[in-house]
């Protein structure tokens, strides 16, 4: 018996001359879309603001192989939702709800910590503040068909109940009417209020502009494929979005303290998502390194999805050898991944020179795949370094913040001269003279 051909990782060190150069290329990754997506996605869009449901009933034969007569044969009920909970498996509805109790626990502890409206009064009474609303409304993007993501919706619905949103619309494709129970009974424990099963670009644009039968939301989250991000980038500012998500990235910073199997198969986590995924080892270690790639060859063949990883490691994963692990912190850093494993005994000791991360996994036993479906914390995070300027989905996604004034008479008398002088520099007349008709005194006429 033969044995399994090797994977082709790039092997870098950081003390190689042309490391730089190596690191960038690792690095590329170009979010350009196809023009002709682009241009499909624009006329969809224009359709369904034009003709509404005539336009999505229309896509849905065409996208879906689902011809409806009408939008009532494409929405889900609540008895549907409750139908496909008592289908599934006792041990898939202990999990459902497991997950779903600790996705909410951790994130009802977010909105005492960040989601609450607050004020005070200053020394001469004037009250300052913020106000915290929930959105009135909020569409949720789930795949459907074949592919099962029954945590993507938790992730996204059980936030937005935190948070308050009092309507959750739910789209979720189903080619050729295929639904995929797990999906619905996750519906079901997380609460959507309605869902239809639409997809794609069509399915976006339902819930941005509204239809007769969809209605019009104020946000839309959830993943989706290449149609359906770039309409999602094309409605931003009709409607928010959470963001625009490229490849699923994991970055594994090891100390050679956990077993090497472990690692070889959380780099195989992120790689099996599709070919563009990227999977990156940051270690000081040489002979651990060596023996990750023997991991990594030994159980690649027995991986159902063993073309996918193979494909996505050879093609954008890398093993890199750094001079320390204050070294590998200092690269991390610089990609900012999705994903952050700190595969060390001393986890804590490295966390504080971490800075850009969407999510932070520590210690060997915090395996990634348990933040993806229920440690708690959100799965939803920014990809392609957007991490070093943005954050995981959370109850402030859902909610909108209005600032609180109210000046008192005694405030007014202070406020106002430093207001009028500010104003009258900017050559703002009508601004400073709305301060200064709050003076008790009004000032001299040199204005």
């Amino acid at each position: 018996m033969s044995a399994p051909a090797r994977v082709n990782l790039r092997h870098l060190a950081t003390t190689q001359p042309d490391f730089e150069a190596a690191f960038r290329a690792v690095q590329h990754w170009s979010a350009e879309t196809d023009d002709a997506i682009e241009s499909r996605v624009a006329a969809i869009l224009a359709d369904v603001q034009q003709r509404g449901d005539a336009a999505v009933l229309e896509y849905t034969a065409r996208f879906d192989a689902l011809p409806v007569a009408s939008m009532s044969e494409l929405e889900l009920t609540q008895a549907d939702f409750a139908a496909a909970f008592e289908a599934i498996t006792p041990a898939q509805r202990d999990a459902l709800q497991q997950a779903a109790r600790r996705i909410r626990s951790y994130h009802e502890r977010q909105l005492d910590a960040c989601g609450r409206s607050w004020s005070y009064r200053d020394e001469d009474g004037t009250l300052l503040g913020q106000k915290v609303t929930p959105l009135d409304r909020v569409g949720i993007y789930v795949p459907g068909g074949k592919a099962a993501y029954p945590s993507s919706l938790l992730m996204n619905a059980v936030p937005a109940h935190v948070a308050g949103v009092p309507e959750i619309v739910m789209v979720v494709p189903t080619p050729k009417g295929e639904r995929n129970t797990l999906v619905l009974a996750a519906a079901h424990v997380a609460g959507v209020t309605r869902a239809f099963t639409i997809g794609g670009a069509q399915a976006v644009a339902a819930l941005a502009y509204g239809t007769a039968t969809v209605p019009q939301v104020d946000k839309i989250t959830g993943p989706g494929n290449a149609y359906v991000a770039s309409a999602k980038k094309r409605v931003f500012g009709t409607v928010g979005i959470d963001m625009i998500a490229g490849p699923s990235e994991i970055l594994v910073l090891a100390d050679g303290s956990t077993p090497a199997d472990w690692v070889a198969m959380d780099l195989f986590s992120q790689a099996e998502h599709d070919e563009l995924a990227q999977s990156i080892l940051l270690c000081p270690d040489a002979g651990y390194i060596a023996e990750v790639q023997r991991q990594i060859d030994r159980l690649l063949p027995s991986m159902p999805r063993g073309a996918i990883i193979r494909a996505s490691l050879e093609g954008r994963g890398a093993l890199i050898h750094t001079r320390s692990m204050e070294e590998a912190c200092e690269i991390s850093n610089r990609i900012a991944p999705e994903h952050l494993e700190v595969s060390s005994n001393e986890p804590h000791r490295w966390e504080p020179l971490l800075r850009h991360a969407g999510a932070i996994f520590l210690g060997a036993y915090t395996s990634e795949s348990l933040g993806d479906y229920c440690a708690g914390p959100n799965h939803v995070l920014p990809t392609s370094g957007t991490a070093r300027f943005s954050s995981p989905l959370g109850v402030y996604d859902f909610q909108k913040r209005s600032s609180l004034i109210e000046v008192s008479e005694q405030g007014a008398q202070t406020l106002g001269v430093i207001a009028a002088e500010l104003a009258y520099g900017e050559g703002l007349q009508a601004h400073a003279q709305a301060a200064e008709m709050r003076l008790a005194k009004k000032p001299g006429a040199a204005r």
